[in-house]
């Protein structure tokens, strides 16, 4: 998935994560996406950067895409991140520069590497299903990994942890007993949340780590917090476990991870150390070098926006 906004502003990614428990609720700003899909963005956000090493979500859907075309975001370049395709409707094409062609459906894990250099795009397929629904999301690569080479994974069978009125399907890292197949460079987990209407639970959580819990559908109390569908709950470090109640049907994303304890730039689709870190990248992506070539897209690529005139600022956690 693209920032598709053509002034983009440098992002302080990263504030000091809470000492303990918090119930922050964050609401997603309306962001165009491609021709005719619009994602509400819940990270970064004004109160929130980051969760653990999860750095951007968006959430968009349920949408009647029966008469329109869908997602369309053209060829873009990415850095130093990862991303995480997750669906609960409809499918989406992704193509990139390493060759790879997958459809991505409901509850299946489209993960790409970015590492040094990738550029990818993504398209609902001709002829597509009626409704679109779901979540696009990106883990900030620690300096250890961030030149890593870049690659893509497709996992159809993920593990699934059930428990009455429950059943978890785990995206990224570990939920209780049960770890996914998708490459993970820092401790954390995503896991989405499928709750039956009269549920209560208490989700076993890792104290060390900071969560916070993504509304896709229903209506769900998250340690007696109202979450509606397109919000985020930010909770805060810890906790050995969260309550959750369904008062509906209801499905949530429940992503954390130990606070990233490093100072980064987020920019446009770049993730740096530096300025320099993200000059370089702009001008490789504008040159055509770097990032190869994404082949089959009925379009043009994307070109980056304009570096702001002042110097990008690296920040970490601190507020």
């Amino acid at each position: 998935m693209s920032n598709l906004d053509l002034k983009p502003t440098p992002t302080p990614c990263g504030r000091e994560a809470s000492g303990g428990p918090v119930k922050e609720l964050l609401t997603g700003r309306p962001v165009p996406l491609g021709e005719s899909t619009v994602v509400r963005r819940l990270l970064p956000n004004l109160g929130r950067r980051m969760v653990g090493a999860w750095c951007f979500v968006d959430h968009y859907g349920p949408d009647d895409i029966a008469d329109e075309p869908g997602m369309q975001v053209p060829p873009h370049p990415h850095t130093g991140l990862q991303t995480v395709s997750w669906l609960h409707e409809g499918e989406v094409l992704h193509r990139d520069s390493l060759g790879s062609l997958q459809t991505v459906r409901p509850y299946e894990l489209g993960l790409m590497t970015a590492g040094r250099a990738i550029s990818h795009s993504e398209e609902s397929p001709r002829p597509h299903a009626r409704h679109l629904h779901g979540a696009q999301l990106w883990v900030a690569l620690p300096d250890a990994h961030r030149h890593t080479a870049p690659a893509f994974e497709h996992h159809a069978d993920l593990p699934v942890v059930t428990a009455p009125g429950l059943r978890a399907t785990v995206i990224l890292g570990t939920l209780d007993t049960a770890t996914s197949p998708g490459t993970t460079h820092t401790p954390l987990v995503g896991a989405d949340l499928a709750l039956t209407e009269g549920a209560d639970l208490r989700l076993p959580l890792v104290p060390d780590f900071e969560y916070a819990v993504l509304a896709m559908s229903g209506r769900v109390d998250v340690d007696g917090v109202p979450v509606e569908p397109g919000s985020m709950l930010y909770l805060g470090c810890g906790r050995p476990h969260l309550p959750l109640h369904a008062r509906t049907d209801a499905a949530v994303l429940l992503l954390g991870g130990e606070p990233f304890d490093e100072k980064i730039v987020m920019w446009w689709n770049f993730i740096g150390r530096s300025t320099d870190d993200i000059a370089q990248a702009r001008t490789d992506w504008m040159t055509g070098d770097r990032f190869g070539e994404v082949h089959g897209y009925a379009g043009d690529r994307l070109a980056a926006p304009e570096l702001p005139a002042t110097p990008l600022k690296a920040r970490g956690r601190e507020r």
